[in-house]
């Protein structure tokens, strides 16, 4: 007994119920400090470029420090430069080590060198954006090896990886980029396509997604030549796409895959006086093809926020890390825009998940977006 009209019952361990107690209140207080840092960097920083909000700080809730290494393509371009601000920001939320590297061109040793590295320097977590999936997969498998926990996106195909994520469905997304350009090039007319990399799996499946598009719903369009590769890179988009028009002046639309196409597409429309003649969507950035749509060079372009497909890499890293796996799958709500309600790419592809959501932009619109 320990007071008056009090009777312990059988079985009352008081020391076992007092480490249960402590235990409650830890894991009570270590999530309410979680929320806190989210509520106060809501507060005080006003240059976030990530909306954390509704945060699902209970999913990344953690005592421990990690370092997490994300990996991209290639570094220096406006795309990964936007990745690295959601990086950075994940880190700053949540005081992880997070920080991004890439290669200064867009090349596929380059790249599996980089993650050599971080597996000798030990890194808790790698979080990958591959040039080639086929080139990283050995390396992704020592990393997994080690220990280490791995993250992708936009490669669906993966399979060295704890989970893939995507932001939306890579087929989906290429229709939509034909449906644009058949409006555009009045559903009839010879197309190009260009991709990064013939290896880079989610580039690949849009583009397959705009082809399928095509030949089921606009029987007057063709594609004109094989897939044109551009290695990420604006100045060999424009330099392939003028090499390809000069060998066919009979191509009037490019769908683009790769960011930088929207750029080298709309400096060869604008140089060539090809407005209203040569027609291009695709993915692209308002920072990186804004003067083409405001010139009239270019009218649409489709992209997803790489800051928030870099926070939830990493969240997903934390995540992995503190054994919480099997909480991640169908209807997973990270609390971020585009992946609030996770879908998986089938029943032996749960650990690939895909997010609900692109923007597509336009002059009209396009000074909603300041990346």
């Amino acid at each position: 007994s320990t007071g008056a009209g009090w009777t312990a019952p059988a079985g009352y361990n008081p020391e076992e119920n007092q480490n249960e107690e402590r235990e409650t209140m830890k894991n009570w207080l270590t999530s309410l400090a979680v929320a806190a840092a989210f509520a106060a960097g809501a507060a005080q920083a006003q240059d976030n470029v990530v909306n954390t909000t509704d945060i699902n700080s209970a999913l990344i809730q953690t005592d421990e420090s990690y370092t997490i290494a994300t990996v991209v393509k290639v570094d220096g371009i406006a795309w990964f430069d936007r990745m690295r601000d959601g990086v950075q920001q994940f880190g700053a939320d949540t005081g992880q080590d997070t920080y991004m590297v890439g290669p200064s061109s867009a090349d596929a040793a380059a790249q599996v060198q980089l993650v050599e590295n971080l597996i000798a320097q030990g890194v808790d977590a790698i979080a990958v954006v591959p040039f080639s999936v086929e080139a990283l997969e050995p390396v992704l498998s020592r990393a997994r090896d080690r220990g280490i926990v791995v993250i992708s996106h936009e490669a669906s195909n993966i399979q060295n990886v704890d989970f893939d994520i995507e932001a939306f469905d890579n087929l989906a997304y290429g229709a939509k980029l034909m449906d644009e350009l058949a409006v555009q090039m009045g559903e009839g007319g010879e197309y190009v396509a260009t991709v990064g990399s013939l290896t880079s799996k989610s580039q690949n499946e849009w583009i397959d997604g705009a082809i399928a598009r095509q030949e089921e719903a606009y029987p007057n369009m063709s594609l004109a030549m094989d897939r044109i590769e551009t290695y990420d890179n604006a100045d060999t988009d424009y330099t392939r796409l003028k090499e390809a028009l000069a060998a066919n002046p009979e191509i009037s639309g490019i769908v683009g895959g790769p960011m930088p196409t929207s750029a080298g597409a709309g400096r060869l429309i604008a140089e060539s006086g090809l407005q209203g003649q040569l027609h291009f969507a695709g993915t692209g950035l308002p920072s990186v093809a804004g003067n083409y749509l405001e010139n009239g060079d270019i009218s649409y372009i489709q992209f997803w926020d790489p800051a928030v497909a870099g926070y939830a890499m990493n969240m997903l890293a934390v995540a992995v890390l503190e054994g919480r796996s099997a909480e991640i799958g169908a209807g997973t709500d990270l609390g971020l825009e585009g992946y609030r309600d996770l879908k998986v790419a089938g029943e032996d592809r749960q650990n690939v998940l895909y997010g609900s959501g692109w923007v597509g932009v336009t002059v009209e619109n396009m000074d909603q977006y300041d990346f």
